[in-house]
């Protein structure tokens, strides 16, 4: 009783017992204390200078009297509070100074105990397959997987670092677009020319490993590397977009009588259910036309203001912004994101081992209990003498497979969201480490989607879901994402196999059925095999 009491609570202030929350924060908390003076916007604390400030970030400079009212605007928005709870026209991300579940400072470090033990269980495992294979061969470890992790691995990083370098045309093909007066405008032409940049990009870097005949284990990381920097891109090209289209209709209201004074377009934001948005348009009334343009210039400015209050579009133009933004562990795009005080080195260090570590649990596990049942299975395949004899060889491999696989797949998991994205995090001070979340209690598809992968799902949402919303339905929409994640993961499928024959694009595409079963009475909230 005691242990399940205090298991709720996770410390005590001034005599005070404080509830473990169950979710991280609410974004909009953290940019009301910085708002106070209690955040900076790189994520450290401070206290604010002048009290009486208010609502100025002490950067603002004051305008002239004949200033434009575009600039009045963008002057405005600059000063407006930190923790404003009015919905931008493009989705936003709420980025906030958060660790992930695992760290030791996370409110979920009850749970460190089973994080401990798991890997408690995964040394007796190497220990035990060490002394196995020096029994059985007289060397600790086998070396057939790790020679296929490392055949070619330099023309692998040269064509990765090749991949990763195209991505930044983006940047100059945005201010060729920004600067244009004519077709080559974001919203005339230049949509199109970098969609079909990106197209042929992805058809060029899909195909090279295949090209130079790579093992299908270096074509999975890179064609999983391509994906995640075809929706940096994306975001980045897209968002810069918007933001140019909005800085052009803002500096067109200079002259509001030869201007378009048509509401601006609200996209569905991030943190809002898909039932929460029904329309693609709020649709407002006003008694006064100059009420009407303040308030639409009012908007306009906003949105070129990053949701911090430090940086407005086009000061987010630059070649160390892009590499800055290449390097956050985050697939979209803001002006401007949370930052911590420093690089905490120490921190690094251990998160770039924990990487090395990982890989090499991989190569055990797959050396020991992957390929010598899929080597055992595919011999008694060939030799199977009756259909009944092949259904229980495939059905024994499979159950033989299933505690390794879902090894695999939790060191993956560890390696990708906590460390090389936490390791990321700590060389760029990027302050969000909100990378996953409790996906361990989901209890349906949707929920676990959204939480195992917080990156992909806030990328799906703003620019597939979001970007689709105004122009289709709500359910068009969500099978549109659905079919657009169902062609990645067949892509992924086809590097394994070398063949695109639908297996993975069918599993993804089953979730529908599944979901809309447990979004049913029976089913909806039901925790019992969770």
């Amino acid at each position: 009783m005691v242990s399940s009491t205090s298991s709720q609570y996770h410390h005590v202030i001034d005599g005070i017992v404080r509830p473990r929350p169950l979710k991280p924060g609410n974004p909009m908390v953290v940019r009301a204390q910085e708002e106070d003076g209690g955040l900076k916007a790189n994520g450290g604390l401070s206290k604010p200078d002048n009290p009486s400030s208010g609502m100025s970030s002490g950067r603002s400079t004051p305008l002239p009297p004949d200033a434009p009212p575009s600039a009045v605007s963008i002057s405005s928005a600059r000063r407006q509070k930190r923790a404003q709870q009015k919905h931008r026209l493009f989705p936003t991300i709420d980025y906030a100074a958060r660790v992930s579940h695992f760290d030791p400072k996370s409110d979920y470090r009850d749970f460190r105990g089973f994080f401990v033990l798991f890997w408690i269980g995964l040394a007796i495992m190497v220990i035990t397959s060490m002394l196995r294979n020096i029994k059985d061969t007289g060397f600790p470890f086998r070396a057939g997987v790790w020679s296929l992790l490392t055949e070619r691995v330099w023309q692998l990083a040269l064509s990765d670092g090749a991949m990763v370098l195209s991505t930044s045309l983006s940047l100059p093909l945005h201010k060729l677009f920004r600067n244009s007066k004519g077709w080559l405008r974001w919203e005339n032409g230049g949509m199109a020319i970098q969609s079909i940049y990106q197209a042929a990009w992805l058809v060029l870097w899909v195909n090279w490993p295949f090209m130079l005949s790579w093992t299908w284990t270096a074509q999975v990381f890179f064609t999983l590397h391509t994906i995640t920097f075809l929706m940096k891109m994306h975001s980045y090209a897209f968002y810069n977009g918007h933001l140019s289209t909005t800085e052009h209709r803002l500096s067109a209201l200079d002259n509001p009588k030869s201007a378009s004074t048509a509401a601006a377009v609200r996209y569905p934001s991030i943190s809002s259910r898909l039932s929460e948005y029904d329309g693609a348009k709020e649709k407002k009334t006003h008694t006064d036309e100059d009420e009407a343009l303040d308030e639409l210039r009012e908007d306009l400015a906003l949105e070129l203001t990053s949701p911090l209050g430090q940086v407005t579009y086009p000061q987010n133009l630059t070649l160390g912004n892009c590499v800055d933004y290449m390097l956050c562990p985050t697939l979209c795009y803001e002006i401007e994101y949370p930052r911590t005080e420093r690089i905490q080195y120490l921190e690094l260090f251990w998160k770039t081992l924990a990487v090395f570590g990982c890989i090499f649990l991989l190569t055990v596990t797959s050396e020991e209990f992957i390929v010598p049942v899929l080597h055992d299975a595919s011999l008694r395949l060939d030799n199977a003498p009756s259909t009944s004899e092949t259904l229980l060889i495939l059905s024994e491999t499979i159950s033989l497979l299933l505690f390794p696989f879902m090894v695999t797949f939790l060191l993956v998991f560890l390696v990708v969201f906590e460390y090389v994205l936490g390791a990321f995090a700590e060389i760029t001070c990027f302050a969000d480490r909100h990378f996953y979340s409790d996906w361990w209690n989901s209890c349906d598809w949707l929920e676990f989607s959204r939480e195992w992968n917080i990156p992909v799902h806030h990328f799906l949402r703003r620019h597939v879901y979001g970007a689709s919303r105004p122009y289709m339905s709500r359910n068009m929409s969500t099978l549109v994402t659905f079919l657009l994640s169902a062609l990645g993961h067949e892509l992924v499928m086809g590097c394994i196999t070398k063949k695109l024959r639908g297996y993975g694009f069918l599993a993804q595409m089953l979730q529908l059925p599944i979901v809309a079963l447990q979004r049913t009475r029976w089913v909806k909230g039901k925790r019992l095999f969770n």
